[in-house]
């Protein structure tokens, strides 16, 4: 369990600190003090019903929703705020782990470029 939900995530942070959205509530302000870039897959919930594998940049670089993105199938959830690529697509894949390495690369790559980190963490 990770910040009160079901998910199993990675997280990557800049080093340099970020404010909480405003009207944050505990768990968000601890979670959201710091820059960083996180990816992992999700079972959803009432949002979004499916088991499905989730990327995003906090803060929200400007632009990242226009991102392109590997493999096919994955797309900018403007309702999550994140990217998303179906646990189905992944599995129907001719090579799932390159379909979902080529996922977590291109989202990776967006939010740390976009976001301006220090190009010695995207290597």
């Amino acid at each position: 369990f990770f910040w009160g939900s079901f998910d199993l995530a990675l997280t990557r942070y800049s080093g340099r600190p970020a404010d909480p959205p405003p009207g944050a509530d505990p768990i968000m302000r601890a979670s959201t003090d710091a820059e960083q870039i996180a990816a992992g897959w999700w079972p959803g919930d009432g949002r979004l019903e499916v088991p499905t594998f989730f990327a995003y940049a906090y803060p929200k670089p400007e632009g990242i929703e226009d991102a392109e993105l590997l493999p096919a199938g994955a797309a900018w959830s403007a309702d999550l705020g994140e990217f998303l690529l179906p646990y189905e697509t992944v599995r129907r894949a001719e090579d799932p782990r390159q379909s979902l390495l080529a996922f977590l690369r291109s989202t990776y790559e967006a939010g740390a470029r976009l976001g301006r980190w220090d190009p010695a963490l995207v290597d």
